[in-house]
C-alpha cells in the first residue's frame, strides 16, 4: 500500500470477489490513482497532521481554520499574547470544536493582519469508512472500464453504443460529498 492510498488491495479484491493474483499490480496502481483523484476532488487534507497557521483577527470570538476535524489545539496566540485553554464555560481562554477555535470570557480575535497564530492537529487517524468504500467502488469502476472506457451500454444486433461522461457515479459522490471542502478558508 502506497502512502496516501485510501484503501487496500485485499479490500478491493474482497469487494470484487477476486481470488487470483494476476491483476494485483493493476489494481494496486488503480488504488493509488483513485486515491489521488479522490483527495483532489475533496479539496482537503484527510490524514491527521499538525498545522501552524496565521490568520487576520476580525474582532469576533470564533475562528474557522483551514483543516478539519480539529482533534487538538496546542496554542492560540493573538498579538503575541498566549491565550490559555479554557477548562469550562466560565473560565477565560480558548476551546475548540471540529471546525474552529472559540474564545470565552472576554477574549476576542482582535482586528489585525496576520495577528492570530494557531497550532493545531486536524484530520483523521484512520480514513472514514465512507471514503474507503468510495475508493473501493471507484477502483472497481476503473477496473471494469479498462476494456471499454466510458461505455455504459451496448447492443449487439442494432450496434447501439452509449457512453458515460462522468468521472464517478452518483453513489460514489454521495459517499464523498459530506467530506468535500466546498469553500476555501
Amino acid at each position: 500500500m502506497a502512502a496516501g492510498d485510501l484503501t487496500t488491495l485485499p479490500n478491493v479484491k474482497q469487494w470484487n470477489s477476486i481470488t487470483a493474483i494476476g491483476d494485483d499490480a493493476l489494481l494496486t496502481r488503480l488504488i493509488t490513482s483513485v486515491s489521488t483523484f479522490i483527495r483532489t476532488w475533496l479539496n482537503r487534507q484527510l490524514d491527521s497532521a499538525v498545522y501552524t497557521e496565521s490568520y487576520d483577527g476580525l474582532g469576533g470570538t470564533r475562528l474557522s481554520v483551514a483543516n478539519y476535524p480539529i482533534t487538538a489545539v496546542a496554542s492560540v496566540t493573538i498579538d503575541n499574547l498566549v491565550v490559555p485553554l479554557s477548562t469550562s464555560p466560565t473560565v477565560a481562554g480558548f476551546t475548540f470544536d471540529a471546525y474552529g477555535i472559540l474564545l470565552r470570557q472576554g477574549y476576542r480575535f482582535v482586528r489585525g493582519q496576520a495577528n492570530v497564530s494557531v497550532v493545531y492537529t486536524a484530520g483523521y487517524a484512520t480514513i472514514p469508512e465512507e471514503i474507503e468504500q468510495a475508493a473501493v467502488e471507484l477502483v472497481t469502476l476503473r477496473y471494469v472500464e479498462r476494456r471499454r472506457p466510458g461505455v455504459s451500454s451496448q447492443s449487439v444486433g442494432g450496434e447501439n453504443l452509449s457512453y458515460r461522461d462522468v468521472d464517478m457515479t452518483d453513489s460514489i459522490k454521495t459517499l464523498l460529498r459530506q467530506y468535500k471542502k466546498v469553500a476555501p478558508t
